[in-house]
């Protein structure tokens, strides 16, 4: 429903006005993305671009990518092997991340913990979710080289970050009567942790984790042309930059999308299972 504002000017006289503030500011919003939007592509340098060149060009790069894809300098064997490869980089660093961010969001958590320790543990993880994940994989590699291990750090780092907030939100949402029975019956902090909250939010971080283990499979892919991490991103990188092979960048494409597809397939089943009010 519309809202109706009544204000009196110095006049006297009375000025009705209509509308909702939420709505005015997403108007004026997306007005200033727009015009946003349209300042940037003055700043593109257009210089030797010829349209319409340009766009045979694209369309025909993308024939050739998606309707003739071949492996040239990778056997499908390796191929598959490198998708593994990605894969358990982005499993090492999801379960490795959850683990940590579970103890530090019982810390995060204002019903769990003191307010100082909280607010400690809030404002270090949202500094951590600010810096983006390439920049933490880069910062990762010059303390322990190009590679896997920079990979890892830097998406576990993001994953604690991210999964610290997912679950002191979820743990935060348990019901108070249950804490409170749990207290008045003497149970140690720890025994209320396992007994009240856990039971309570399990469904909730596991669907969690799994989402940030497709969101770490893409990173992964990312992380292995930018930090050297291997696996199919490496190769795709390779495809690409190096051998100019469209053939070959579009058979990995199609093979990484499987896999994501395949990963969102699961995730919809879990939440199904876990979630079915929702999943509807």
């Amino acid at each position: 429903m519309e809202a109706t504002y009544i204000k009196r000017k110095k006049d006297g006289r009375i000025h009705i006005k209509s509308g909702n503030k939420g709505d005015r500011v997403l108007r004026w919003t997306v007005v200033i993305l727009t015009i946003l939007t349209f300042v940037a592509f003055l700043f593109f340098n257009y210089a030797g671009l010829e349209l319409g060149s340009a766009i045979t060009e694209t369309a025909y790069n993308l024939k050739v990518m998606f309707l003739e894809p071949a492996l040239s300098h990778l056997s499908l064997g390796e191929a598959i092997y490198q998708v593994g490869v990605t894969l358990s980089l982005a499993f090492l660093a999801t379960i490795i991340g959850a683990v940590i961010a579970f103890f530090l969001s019982l810390m995060a958590a204002t019903n769990l913990a003191p307010v100082g320790i909280t607010r400690i543990v809030r404002v270090f993880v949202a500094f951590i979710r600010a810096v983006p994940t390439v920049l933490w994989v880069l910062i990762f590699a010059i303390a322990a080289g190009l590679g896997s291990e920079a990979a890892v750090l830097g998406m576990l780092f993001h994953s604690i970050a991210y999964l610290v907030k997912a679950f002191s939100e979820a743990f935060e949402e348990v019901d108070k009567g249950i804490l409170e029975a749990l207290q008045s019956a003497g149970g140690s902090w720890w025994h209320i942790v396992k007994s009240g909250v856990l039971p309570s939010t399990f469904t909730y971080l596991l669907s969690w984790v799994f989402l940030r283990f497709e969101i770490n499979f893409g990173v992964a892919v990312a992380m292995g042309a930018a930090a050297g991490a291997g696996g199919i991103g490496f190769d795709l990188f390779m495809a690409s930059s190096f051998y100019f092979d469209l053939r070959e960048v579009g058979f990995i494409t199609y093979a990484i999308l499987i896999v994501a597809f395949l990963l969102e397939v699961i995730s919809t089943r879990l939440k199904k299972r876990y979630f079915p009010a929702t999943s509807d």
